[in-house]
């Protein structure tokens, strides 16, 4: 990972939200604040609190992560919405998408929230901060930055 750099408001602004989500319980296919949300609903509703705007509506997904499809919905839709990055140049702020098998598609978020931590959602636990250690760094997939404010309009 790059070396850690002052962190700008865009930057901050994004941590400050998504550490507003922790201890939110784990609920499939939600994305409410306190209340419930799965990893991708956490990424969602960080996104929509920032931008003040709604993202269309997500078509029902399954939470088998040993779905056979070999579509990348996940990190299709990301890079609709969000800028691709290398996985060595990610920062806080940063989505991470990840896969839990080489062969499998990419079905689990997390935004970075320093240099070496993470927020998810993950099943059977709340909202909450994990070391993104060896594990998470093998089973990476891919990063995505949100844009500033500005550069999401360019994208409209």
């Amino acid at each position: 990972m790059a070396p850690a750099k002052t962190m700008n408001e865009h930057q901050l602004a994004i941590i400050h939200l998504t550490r507003d989500w922790l201890g939110t319980p784990y609920h499939h296919q939600q994305s409410l604040k306190g209340h419930g949300c799965d990893c991708l609903g956490l990424v969602r509703g960080v996104f929509e609190e920032y931008y003040k705007t709604k993202i269309q509506p997500i078509p029902p997904y399954s939470r088998e992560w040993a779905d056979v499809s070999k579509t990348e919905t996940l990190i299709n839709a990301a890079a609709e919405h969000l800028i691709r990055k290398e996985p060595a140049a990610r920062t806080p702020g940063d989505v991470l998408l990840f896969r839990f098998r080489r062969w499998m598609v990419a079905k689990h978020a997390g935004i970075l929230v320093t240099p070496t931590t993470m927020i998810h959602a993950i099943e059977g636990a709340k909202v909450s901060e994990v070391h993104v250690g060896p594990w998470w760094q093998r089973h990476l997939a891919a990063v995505f930055a949100f844009p500033s404010k500005e550069q999401s309009k360019m994208k409209d």
